[in-house]
């Protein structure tokens, strides 16, 4: 979406108003692809450069403002890139479409584990977060059921069948663990989540149970053992991505052969735990398997011979 900046034009400057709106929005494009906190930063440099940061502000506003005027029988919505997206509009999001089907989040970076439990705002992010993981763990490990959330969560979406949080990076298992629970879920990718672990991924698998398509390249924490206990949960995937999960071995092939029977396509690219022998027993273990991505595994580096 698209905004007109209201700041006055130099009087010294030649150039035509359609070009220096231009700049503007090109520079506004530029700064909204940036954390809320170097937007900050960038619009101290000048005041065109504040201007550029106000309108990438306002990106989120915009579509939080058009959240309370979409129906309610919305079924899908692809906010992918939407870099200044706030846990305040993701709120917004689950309160007023609950019908949502479909939710496309990737790259929306600035989502964080408290947008996601539909808890209040932190009011001191750097010793708050750690509190937040703490008592998530305590309640995970004792006899009573965890409050329920201040606010709108993610669990509200009952009726989603694909969710896409892919690069939303500072997620961790404090909210995964907690609202992805959901029974008709067929896709989800958590693609470059570096805190998601074995821990997070045991979870999901008993949350989401009739997942088809998954996601999860770039999660350096998983490990053989997540999958040992994961792999069962899941006998209906169908297209499964672990692309450069560099923990990963040959023993999660074998648990995934005798776990996920309906398998047709597998990624394991630049996993260098993975070797050619193991993805050619694996093939023999599910000949059905039609497609199999296997570039540059057992670490095996980048140099053409000729």
């Amino acid at each position: 979406m698209r905004w007109r900046s209201r700041c006055p034009r130099s009087k010294g400057q030649k150039s035509t108003k359609s070009s220096k709106y231009e700049d503007l929005q090109m520079l506004t494009y530029i700064l909204s692809c940036l954390p809320l906190s170097d937007q900050k930063e960038a619009s101290l440099v000048s005041r065109a450069w504040y201007c550029a940061a106000q309108n990438a502000l306002r990106e989120d506003a915009s579509v939080l403002s058009l959240i309370s005027v979409l129906s309610p029988s919305l079924r899908v919505l692809d906010l992918s890139s939407c870099v200044a997206l706030t846990n305040r509009t993701l709120q917004a999001i689950c309160a007023y479409l609950t019908h949502l089907s479909v939710l496309r989040l990737a790259w929306c970076k600035e989502l964080r584990d408290w947008g996601l439990l539909g808890l209040g705002e932190p009011s001191e992010e750097p010793t708050q977060e750690p509190q937040l993981h703490q008592e998530l763990e305590h309640q995970a490990s004792g006899p009573k059921e965890p409050p329920q959330p201040q606010g709108p969560s993610l669990l509200m979406l009952r009726a989603l069948q694909e969710l896409d949080l892919t690069a939303c990076s500072k997620l961790t298992d404090a909210s995964l663990a907690k609202v992805l629970r959901f029974p008709q879920l067929r896709q989800l990718s958590l693609s470059l989540l570096p805190a998601l672990t074995d821990k997070g991924l045991v979870a999901v698998a008993k949350g989401c149970p009739s997942l088809e398509d998954l996601v999860l390249s770039h999660c350096s924490l998983l490990s053989d053992e997540g999958w040992a206990q994961a792999a069962s949960s899941w006998p209906r995937l169908r297209h499964l991505n672990l692309s450069s999960c560099s923990q990963l071995t040959e023993q999660t092939l074998d648990t995934i052969g005798q776990a996920c029977k309906q398998l047709r396509m597998l990624d394991v690219s630049m996993c260098p735990g993975i070797s050619m022998a193991a993805i050619r027993h694996f093939q023999a273990q599910l000949p059905q398997v039609a497609c199999i991505q296997s570039r540059f595994v057992g670490g095996a580096d980048l140099t053409l011979t000729l």
